[in-house]
């Protein structure tokens, strides 16, 4: 294990090399909607995006972007407000617009631009605005601008969702910083969110990648608000490989302190967007030990925290285990259903798959926090997965019901 440290500001500017702003372009009526990252130099980049059959045109871009440099980026443009998703070739011809535009901007080629939206499907692009915006974009290194960037690229959040780590790497200290959105259309392998990593430390690309991945799948894909899955997810890191250090190479020392310090950031900001989800006053954390394998663990940790009756009973303060067992009876393999335990914050309520007796005030008490921590034993072998989510509302109905408008 390695001391991770968590920055006091933290930001998307934190570490070396990177340089960053957020404006209002005209493409939401009033907070800002245009955000853009900066590298000084090359910086190695890798990426993961939504499973979702419909992938928009900006992910399409950036993935023949990636595929151009072999993994090597600039910049990323991320506009808000809009999704360009299902927009058909004038959406593709709008993305390729956005990173042309902005890498003339910036006086970089295009292929070492990524871009990224989210918003509103199937509506054109609002390109005047966009194109206006960007000859307008200055990015620094400035803690401010930083703030910018984390409150353009917002939809439906609450707030912005930022954090920042740091480590010690032999003489050079590491830094890791990440942005997030994301508050609805929220379900496990990428939904409507995007995450964008900063680090200045020195990777290459086809290992960022599988580094990448692996954060993600201890992180962003354990997380659920309702179960839908969007067009334009992704989440996408850069290495400007400007801390002197040697070369992070793979099963190394330096390889694991470095995936431990990643999955720290994507996991506190996968954290924030389900605490964050539309309407939600709780976060739920649901841990699964004793199953089969790992998978297995980490697929009944997802089925529990997505459960629509799971989540509106703890909206209710309603400690039903009823509903934790149902959801874990859903999963498609089996289980010892004679052996599980469940434990809702500090009180037992099922052992051996008998409900034994339990104080209702305080199971009361217990879910009326703002965590609400659920616990499963399945006795059945040594698999343990987590996931996170949050409660079900009538605010989430009112929201959806309006997205539009």
């Amino acid at each position: 294990m390695i001391d991770i440290m968590a920055t006091q500001k933290p930001g998307i500017v934190s570490p070396k090399g990177f340089q960053a702003c957020g404006i209002h372009a005209g493409l939401k009526r009033k907070r800002k909607d245009l955000a853009l990252i900066v590298c000084e130099r090359p910086a190695s980049a890798a990426a993961v995006y939504t499973t979702n059959h419909f992938q928009a045109a900006p992910i399409q871009v950036t993935k023949a972007s990636l595929a151009e440099t072999n993994g090597y980026l600039r910049a990323v443009l991320i506009n808000s407000g809009n999704a360009n998703a299902c927009t058909g070739e004038q959406g593709l011809k709008d993305a390729y617009t956005m990173r042309d535009m902005t890498a003339t901007h910036i006086g970089v080629k295009p292929e070492e631009v990524a871009v990224a939206s989210t918003g509103v499907i199937g509506q054109p692009l609002p390109m005047i605005p966009l194109i206006n915006g960007i000859g307008h974009l200055q990015p620094s290194n400035t803690w401010e601008d930083g703030q910018s960037f984390a409150e353009a690229i917002l939809t439906t959040d609450t707030g912005t969702k930022q954090t920042s780590v740091h480590y010690k790497e032999g003489e050079a200290t590491v830094t890791i910083s990440g942005v997030a959105k994301g508050s609805g259309m929220i379900h496990p392998n990428m939904a409507t969110m995007l995450g964008f990593v900063t680090t200045d430390a020195v990777i290459a690309p086809e290992l960022l990648q599988q580094t990448l991945k692996k954060s993600v799948d201890a992180s962003f894909n354990n997380i659920t608000v309702d179960g839908d899955s969007s067009t334009n997810d992704m989440v996408l890191v850069m290495a400007s490989g400007a801390v002197e250090m040697e070369e992070i190479k793979e099963g190394t020392s330096a390889h694991v302190a470095f995936q431990q310090a990643l999955t720290d950031v994507c996991l506190e900001l996968a954290k924030a967007i389900a605490k964050d989800g539309e309407g939600a006053t709780k976060l739920i954390e649901v841990k699964v030990s004793g199953a089969a394998s790992d998978q297995e663990a980490r697929t009944i940790a997802k089925q529990v925290v997505g459960s629509s009756l799971v989540k509106t009973a703890v909206y209710g303060q309603d400690a039903n285990w009823g509903r934790i067992i149902a959801a874990i009876g859903a999963v498609p393999f089996p289980v010892n259903v004679e052996a599980i335990d469940i434990q809702i914050g500090s009180q037992l309520v099922l052992k051996g798959s008998t409900p034994v007796w339990f104080d209702e005030s305080y199971a009361t008490e217990e879910m009326s926090r703002d965590v609400v921590n659920i616990t499963v034993d399945l006795h059945d072998g040594e698999g343990f997965g987590q996931a996170y989510g949050c409660d079900l509302t009538y605010d989430y109905v009112k929201i959806n019901a309006s997205y539009r408008t």
